[in-house]
């Protein structure tokens, strides 16, 4: 190996992010010291943004399997039987501190990598969605990160031509340092036509395909996987540079060379790029591999063995091909105009070798660079338990008009219209139902068959209680799901945490973990990809614990899927589900009474599962004309956003005996929903409810241009609206923020 390499020194090693006992680890396995592109090698598979080496203990805990489940964790994405032959590819990935560095192109190369991970799999992507997470308002850097963020998605997706159908935006100040940019892709294939990453046969050609490899995005994944600091803004060179037109003919190439029955395995060069695919693919194949650098296609000179192996360049592939079929497939990539490059070999030795210009620059045991990474029990304390908020012992600090308009006008829960506008949403001539309601439907290639698709979470619960907040996040996607009358069907997972070597973050994680695992298992919800982002710290301060849920739901006949718009004057509202008025950890006392304390409300999976059955025949019977989830902001916020939705007011009825009224109006209980019926339908439905145990009460009716919350002041929509469609807009329009450098 070549002597002209920088000489491995302990503070070489720590600047890949590897500890000294993790070095005393590869200096056991090789027996030797490592050259400095072994070192890369290492660095990228087993930091922790590759390896989980701090999660995979709790990670194995969730329920992956289920009757539906052609493919759980563990592949580029999960996949869904969902009938007729179909299935549903999904997964959910993380691209937090490439996009604080650099949002337009963090942003737009999550999206990218995440589309290219359900292609991977043999699906045609069909939607994307995202969960973005920012700073407080007033922080000088928060508006630039926005319109950077929700630039770059955009801009990918709308020119890779995937619609964007949903996802969520929140803003608190613990996010002031450290953005989270969570981005969603699902796809469609047939169900026996999934391609994986498994390499089979020993002397097949390993080939590059896609994109040229240039020196962008070199160290991306172990820059994932570190704290910030002062320095933050000069790894902006770690940040790499999409191009979504390379990769719509990336994709089409792809699916018309797996139709041409060429490709033996497949995997996209994502984190830690060429290295990781190419061990990915001969580990799992129980095959070794041999890469011959000086094939691989480049855009800048003179690049090293250690840069190609980390260049994180996107729009690129690695395959195993059939032999006899190399002529088919470099044709189709030459047609598409697209890097066909044969750069390596499978092999029977286990071992991974890399060689540029004949000289041997990495000879390394394949299986144990994945299999040997560290894997932590990292010691954990669990979060102290938080004292019930009693609604009653809180002073209004004002009216329940006042309340409504400062909820509705505020960042947190003010219309999300000013980003899901710069998405195209349509294209594809799919999409039944747009971004704003509590989930996306797109038909399944013309329908009537469709799909729902949501991403939740509440973070503030998460930090109060990580356990009950872990199940509420699952139960919320749920609900999401439900709310527009599709069968829950799958979840994939963003786990978004600080530093999980200080006990008090990894104890988040674990309850986080653990909560999501009984939610998933008492509503027949399996986890079946995701990802884990840690570390997301800047200097020393964490963000509030975020364990994003993507879920995905089926829908037999998309026409019936239900809307949050209230529909006709003189129909009645009810409520599904019981209410005590819990105010704790909610919008009202965070954003209102300026308190953000106590114990979020505890999550009832059976209330949640009955509940949710029932709402769910109400709209298959076509009983229910409109359906909403109760969730942030309460009651009479869920209310006012079927009243703007369907532009039409409501009388409602005086809060029940005994109840506050900020409580009654304001309080987040979970396993609840608002629904219309027609009056005449009202009777039957409590009853129906009574029946299977659950709890239904008619509180009000449709009508009018105002809503009027029992004796309290009438509360115009109009002024609602303003409020609520106007804080975005006037938000973005404000003075322009140059770039602020990192806190």
């Amino acid at each position: 190996m070549s002597s002209a390499e920088p000489a491995i020194t302990p503070e070489l090693v720590a600047s890949h992010g590897l500890k000294p006992d993790e070095y005393d680890r590869v200096l056991k396995l090789i027996g030797r010291t490592p050259s400095f592109t072994e070192l890369g090698i290492f660095s990228a598979m087993w930091n922790e943004h590759c390896s989980y080496k701090s999660s995979k203990r709790w990670l194995k805990t969730l329920p992956t399997t289920g009757p539906l489940v052609i493919q759980g964790p563990g592949e580029n994405a999960g996949v869904v039987d969902i009938g007729d032959g179909d299935a549903v590819v999904f997964k959910m990935e993380s691209h937090n501190h490439p996009s604080f560095i650099e949002p337009y192109q963090g942003a737009a190369t999550g999206v990218g990598g995440i589309l290219r991970d359900v292609f991977t799999m043999g699906a045609r992507p069909v939607a994307a969605l995202n969960a973005l997470r920012f700073g407080a308002p007033e922080h000088p850097r928060t508006r630039h990160l926005v319109s950077g963020v929700v630039a770059g998605v955009g801009g990918y997706g709308n020119s890779f031509g995937v619609p964007t159908v949903g996802g969520l935006v929140g803003f608190h100040s613990r996010y002031d340092g450290n953005i989270l940019v969570n981005a969603m892709a699902v796809g469609l294939a047939r169900a026996d036509s999934i391609f994986y990453a498994k390499a089979t046969g020993v002397g097949l050609p390993v080939v590059y395909l896609g994109s040229k490899t240039g020196r962008d995005g070199i160290h991306g994944a172990t820059m994932a996987s570190a704290e910030f600091d002062d320095a933050s803004e000069e790894k902006r060179p770690t940040v790499q540079v999409g191009d979504p037109f390379a990769e719509k003919l990336l994709l089409e190439a792809c699916l018309e060379l797996m139709a041409s029955g060429s490709v033996v395995a497949i995997q996209d060069m994502g984190a830690a790029g060429l290295t990781c695919s190419a061990v990915e693919m001969g580990a799992k194949g129980d095959l070794g591999i041999r890469l011959d650098l000086e094939n691989v296609p480049v855009r800048e000179e003179g690049m090293t063995a250690y840069e190609m192996m980390l260049s994180e360049s996107q729009e690129r592939m690695l395959m195993v091909l059939d032999p006899a079929k190399e002529d088919i497939a470099r044709a189709i990539f030459v047609k598409w105009g697209l890097d066909f490059a044969v750069v390596g070999r499978t092999t029977d030795d286990l071992r991974f070798k890399v060689y540029l210009h004949g000289e041997l620059k990495a000879d390394l045991p394949i299986k144990e660079l994945g299999d040997e990474a560290p894997e932590y029990d990292r010691p954990y304390v669990d979060t102290p338990k938080q004292q019930q908020v009693a609604a009653a012992n809180i002073d209004a600090p004002a009216s329940t008009r006042d309340a409504l308009l400062t909820l509705m006008g505020s960042a947190e829960l003010s219309s999300r219209r000013w980003v899901w506008e710069q998405y195209d949403h349509i294209i594809l001539g799919e999409t039944v139902q747009k971004p704003g309601g509590d989930a996306a439907v797109i038909r399944v290639e013309g329908g009537p068959k469709g799909l729902a698709l949501t991403a939740d979470v509440t973070p503030r619960y998460c930090e109060a209680d990580p356990f009950e907040g872990g199940k509420q996040a699952v139960a919320e996607a749920w609900r999401n799901l439900t709310a527009v009358g599709a069968a829950p069907l799958a979840v994939t997972d963003n786990l978004n945490f600080g530093n999980p070597e200080k006990p008090e973050i990894m104890g988040q994680l674990v309850g986080c973990i653990k909560g999501i695992g009984e939610a998933c298992r008492a509503l027949d919800f399996p986890v079946v990809s995701g990802n884990v982002s840690l570390y997301n710290e800047t200097q020393g301060r964490a963000i509030l614990p975020t364990p994003t849920i993507g879920a995905v739901g089926k829908l037999d006949d998309v026409a019936k899927s239900a809307t949050v718009a209230f529909k006709r004057e003189g129909e009645a509202v009810l409520v599904i589900g019981d209410a005590k008025g819990w105010l704790g950890r909610s919008c009202w006392l965070w954003l209102v009474a300026g308190r953000e304390e106590g114990a979020p409300p505890p999550v009832d999976l059976s209330a949640e599962k009955r509940n949710g059955d029932f709402v769910r025949s109400l709209i298959q019977a076509g009983v229910a004309t409109a359906v909403h989830d109760v969730s942030d902001g309460g009651l009479l916020v869920a209310i006012a956003e079927m009243a703007l939705a369907g532009r039409l007011g409501a009388r409602l009825d005086e809060p029940y005996s005994g109840a506050t009224p900020h409580g009654y109006w304001f309080g987040e209980d979970q396993a609840r929903y608002v629904v219309t019926v027609s009056e005449a339908d009202v009777g039957t439905v409590i009853d129906a409810a009574s029946g299977v145990g659950v709890t239904a009460s008619r509180i009000g009716s449709v009508g009018g241009d105002r809503l009027i919350p029992g004796s309290e002041a009438p509360i115009l929509l109009n002024e609602v609206r303003e409020l609520h469609e106007g804080w975005f807009p006037r938000y973005m329009a404000g003075p322009a923020v140059e770039a602020a450098p990192a806190d």
